[in-house]
């Protein structure tokens, strides 16, 4: 359906367009944005930086390149996120206490592990596993490319001033857009990774799954609809939400998605990365949890899709995607309406499915193990990507996953039904 980020003839290219696409996010930063922790969950947007280059020292030049000699020998310590095997580590609810290295040295830091891996790349005959690795590294990298835009959002959209990011694309949205609900016969299904090109190990473990006739909403929910649940109480009707979602409504006091205000009994407005704009009641509603998600779908008489059932349905109706989907390189930086069946895009998909492995699953040795498997717990599986998202990183069998409360990533609904 799309490329994936696999061809080893072309792995120096491919590195040098992913890095080159975070220095494109950085452009229209300011020094101060980059050293900002407001909560645990959003790095400072330097440290991102910093990782994103610690892991291509650290599992591609430091084992490969014997004259190579690291940039700072403290550097491991600060940039490594979760890899216990590969060392000590300071810790992530701290990382914005840091105000060295500065953002200059960072991106000094960048400079010589981009100039070593060019010339690691351009030069040297590399195996097949020292080129996945590299692969997985841009892989990664595309990953922290969209955190990075999710935490840029989350530092400048509580800020009274409402600073603009990036003037966005105002697209004009389809009104008239009518959403369907799609049927998929029951029966047996292949669920997972095959073929070629580039997958996570999550998605490793093709195996079958029986699934009973559903329908599925063409479209996802619209503001528009989410403000209709907020006018009918949904925050304040217990019978919709769960009973650990209901002490999260009343201990945060939660009454709309994240960046809403509702200004002073008028319209409702929201942060974008355009700044600060009213609510299209046509666009695709964001920055929901799973909490206000599953409600929301009861509210409806509906349900969330597992995300076999999500998987199934984006495969059987591939074919009426849209060319023109909503991925970072349209540069909207913000979801936008659409009347095209398009799963992929414009914001994650919860699904009602706890992130935990596929049958015949087994994580990779070493390190490079750590990168998935152990976060199998207690979070729920999101699918079909974002505005935030690289077009190339993305496919169907994807699985992204976070806490239940979480909403500063772009996420949205998509609706299913039993028939």
């Amino acid at each position: 359906m799309h490329s994936t980020i696999s061809a080893k003839k072309d792995i120096l290219k491919i590195y040098k367009e992913v890095r080159a696409q975070t220095q494109f996010l950085c452009e229209p930063l300011e020094i101060e944005d980059f050293v900002v922790q407001p909560v645990m969950d959003v790095s400072p947007l330097k440290w991102h930086l910093g990782h994103t280059t610690w892991f291509f020292e650290t599992f591609v030049l430091k084992p490969n390149v014997k004259e190579y000699k690291e940039f700072h020998p403290k550097y491991p310590y600060l940039f490594n996120s979760y890899y216990i095997s590969a060392g000590d580590r300071w810790s992530r609810e701290n990382r914005g206490q840091l105000t060295r290295p500065t953002v200059k040295e960072v991106f000094e830091y960048r400079s010589y592990v981009d100039d070593h891996m060019n010339n690691y790349l351009g030069v040297r005959q590399i195996d097949d596993q020292t080129s996945d690795v590299v692969i997985l590294g841009c892989n990664h990298e595309q990953q922290h490319q969209e955190l990075f835009l999710y935490d840029i959002k989350r530092i400048l959209g509580d800020n009274p001033l409402y600073p603009i990011y990036r003037e966005t694309s105002k697209p004009i949205s389809d009104s008239n857009t009518k959403k369907n609900w799609l049927n998929i016969e029951e029966g047996i299904y292949e669920i997972g990774f095959q073929g070629e090109g580039f997958h996570f190990d999550n998605e490793e473990g093709l195996h079958k799954v029986y699934l009973h006739e559903y329908q599925i909403a063409s479209e996802l929910v619209t503001n528009g609809e989410f403000i209709e649940f907020i006018i009918d109480g949904g925050y304040e009707n217990h019978m919709l939400w769960l009973s650990e979602a209901w002490d999260w409504v009343n201990e945060n006091k939660v009454n709309a998605p994240r960046y809403w205000k509702h200004e002073d009994g008028g319209d409702w407005w929201h942060y974008t990365l355009g700044g600060y704009e009213p609510i299209n009641p046509d666009e695709p509603v964001g920055h929901v949890s799973y909490y206000e998600a599953d409600a929301f779908a009861r509210w409806k008489g509906c349900r969330l899709p597992t995300e076999q059932e999500w998987e199934v349905a984006c495969n059987t109706f591939s074919f009426q995607v849209s060319k023109e989907m909503n991925f970072v390189e349209a540069r909207n930086f913000k979801a936008i309406s659409s009347a095209d069946y398009s799963f992929l895009g414009n914001v994650w998909e919860w699904t009602s499915s706890p992130y935990t492995p596929y049958p015949y699953y087994k994580p990779p040795a070493g390190a490079l193990g750590e990168y998935n498997g152990k976060f199998m717990v207690n979070q729920m599986v999101l699918r079909g990507g974002s505005y935030g998202t690289p077009e190339s990183h993305i496919r169907p069998t994807y699985r992204n996953f976070f806490h239940p409360h979480l909403r500063w990533m772009f996420s949205g609904i998509r609706l299913a039904k039993h028939i």
